[in-house]
């Protein structure tokens, strides 16, 4: 759908130069969805493993976040083959509705009620970062660190629009559950992509 380098603005690697590759296609329907003309994959052109690799390499940063829509809609094996032979990190931000495929430095898994992930993908995360919507996000938040593996870091992030009402219940969970951190998108506050 579009790829760009910019600062990853959020969770574990947030201020970190980073290539984006959002992927088109995506099922889970979140109502708050901030790239909704991402969901159907047949309105964005197809583009080339190799062009992809290209552009990717063309700036010094060799983080690259494959996301989407949902990218797991997607075989990313070749694709993350080539970015690692280029010598790219590849981080991927997924619901982690559907099965892990491609080669991964940091995988981030923020799941969506809409469409629950795998419990397997959970517990291959890096980083669980679930987005506060509302007061019952914090149940769904715990609900899925459970299943989520003793490497995985635990991030809550107010969801953009309820930004004001939800941080600072965010501020006093994390106080009262320090396995958690908080996580912002900084992208937005910078105004950056």
């Amino acid at each position: 759908m579009e790829q760009f380098y910019t600062i990853q603005g959020e969770g574990y690697n947030a201020g970190r130069a980073a290539y984006f590759l959002r992927l088109g296609g995506c099922d889970v329907g979140c109502v708050w969805c901030d790239v909704k003309e991402s969901w159907d994959a047949d309105q964005h052109p197809r583009v080339a493993i190799s062009d992809m690799v290209a552009a990717a390499t063309a700036n010094a940063g060799r983080n690259v976040v494959i996301t989407g829509g949902e990218p797991l809609m997607h075989d990313l094996t070749s694709l993350t083959t080539a970015l690692k032979e280029a010598g790219c990190q590849n981080w991927i931000e997924t619901s982690g509705a559907y099965p892990l495929s491609g080669i991964w430095d940091w995988i981030c898994v923020s799941p969506k009620k809409f469409k629950a992930p795998l419990p397997e993908v959970v517990a291959q995360a890096h980083e669980l970062k679930v987005v506060v919507f509302h007061k019952s996000d914090f149940v769904w938040a715990e609900q899925h660190a459970a299943m989520a593996g003793p490497q995985t870091r635990l991030y809550l992030q107010p969801e953009w629009s309820k930004a004001a009402i939800m941080t600072p219940l965010i501020i006093e969970y994390v106080k009262a559950h320090p396995q958690w951190q908080i996580s912002l998108q900084t992208h937005k506050y910078l105004d950056i992509p």
